[in-house]
């Protein structure tokens, strides 16, 4: 595997990538000390935050306040965060995003570099990158010192396949090893070991082949939905200063607010009467990601679905309004660390008194699984708005110990 990716050293993990990060982190960092983390992290890394007690500096990504996403922070916003917490032992940036969009991972590396601090990439979404050259840039080929992949998602292995990849002497492979061993299974599954280096062995040989084919696809696929009223296709247009560094071009973020509906319903909908499951669902938007394994019927299928809901979209009910937040109104504010607020006396207050309180729980829309409140934020009126709204509108809180809403957990005073 790491000839096959570019990297000195690569070992599997049958945890998933929840796991390896939380690996790679404590690798970095320990109780107490300091890592740079992008706000936009999977639950699964400030699940990490709270096990292991290492204190967060949020690098807040950057907001498309059009269409109300966040891509990745740049190398001056890692710059900054490490001028003013220069005791912090390394950063963990998280490229593609959810959506497709990527990061600078080269000019992220060389800042960390500057100060000889190691850069963990959470490339979970980006296992197939590293075999065609028309893809964004890897994250070994960019200079990371760890990169943890999940192979369910773009590759060809099962469920809770992922893979440490390694390189240079910041991180030492052993300790790596040592603590993924702490967390992980002693039980792994040799199903999962199976297909793991059966999909290396495919890619190695066949990879540029299988997804060189793919981006072909994706550029039918593209002019396709580009062509269909209503529907609002993400591309290169978002690649620019205070945007994203990149795109990954297999991934479909289609705006559907234009046919009047939100993500949830065109989900929904497309469940119901075409039997389709689209990736990911929010207010504003609905993604689909071809890999090398699709071919002409499943292309097919989601443009004959994607036209079907355009001509339907008009039958669809009028859906609830859904307060979304100001892009500052998220950047909250760090009274405790999150397993400091987490291991807290705790109570259960009504959701419209919870403004202005410490959440003590994680509260992540899902998907794609980002908390909007992390344990030891201060919650906004209007994070409480969006999660309210969100919720009566299709919104799913699975993680929070109580998902309408009606309620939050916070610190006890």
């Amino acid at each position: 595997m790491a000839d096959a990716v570019h990297a000195e050293k690569a070992f599997f993990s049958t945890c998933g990538s929840s796991l390896s990060v939380k690996s790679a982190m404590i690798s970095v960092a320990g109780p107490g000390e300091k890592l740079l983390v992008s706000r936009n992290a999977h639950k699964s890394v400030v699940s990490g935050l709270i096990i292991s007690g290492i204190r967060p500096v949020w690098v807040h990504p950057k907001w498309d306040p059009d269409r109300h996403l966040a891509h990745p922070p740049e190398p001056e916003d890692v710059r900054r965060a490490l001028a003013e917490h220069p005791d912090a032992k390394g950063m963990l940036l998280i490229t593609p995003t959810d959506w497709g969009t990527c990061a600078d991972i080269a000019g992220v590396a060389e800042v960390c570099h500057q100060r000889d601090l190691p850069l963990i990439v959470d490339e979970a979404w980006g296992a197939h990158l590293p075999f065609h050259p028309d893809l964004p840039t890897w994250g070994m080929d960019a200079g990371a010192d760890v990169v943890v992949t999940s192979v369910h998602k773009m590759g060809g292995a099962v469920e809770q396949s992922s893979v440490f990849h390694l390189q240079g002497d910041r991180v030492d492979p052993d300790v790596l090893s040592a603590r993924e061993d702490l967390l992980g299974t002693t039980s792994s599954s040799a199903l999962i070991y199976l297909t793991l280096d059966g999909w290396r062995r495919q890619m190695a040989e066949d990879g540029k082949e299988l997804l060189g084919a793919a981006l072909e696809r994706a550029v039918r696929v593209r002019r396709t939905i580009d062509d269909l009223p209503g529907l609002d296709l993400m591309g290169r247009e978002v690649v620019r200063p205070g945007g994203a560094f990149d795109l990954d071009p297999l991934v479909m973020t289609i705006d559907v607010r234009g046919l009047g509906i939100t993500g949830y319903q065109a989900s929904e909908w497309l469940r119901a009467e075409r039997h389709v499951d689209i990736g990911s669902a929010d207010a504003c938007r609905i993604s689909a990601r071809l890999t090398h394994a699709d071919d002409d019927e499943t292309e097919r299928i989601l443009i004959d679905s994607l036209r079907a809901l355009v001509e339907d979209a008009r039958s669809i009910a009028k859906p609830p309004r859904v307060d979304l937040p100001a892009p500052p109104s998220l950047e909250l504010e760090n009274a405790m660390t999150p397993r400091d607020a987490f291991f807290a006396r705790v109570e259960q207050v009504p959701i419209d008194e919870a403004a202005g309180r410490v959440v003590a729980e994680m509260v992540s829309p899902y998907p794609p699984g980002v908390p909007l409140l992390a344990p030891g934020e201060v919650v906004s009126q209007e994070a409480v708005d969006y999660l309210v709204t969100g919720v009566a509108a299709g919104m799913l809180i699975p993680d929070a110990a109580d998902s309408s809403m009606k309620s939050l957990r916070v610190v006890a005073e």
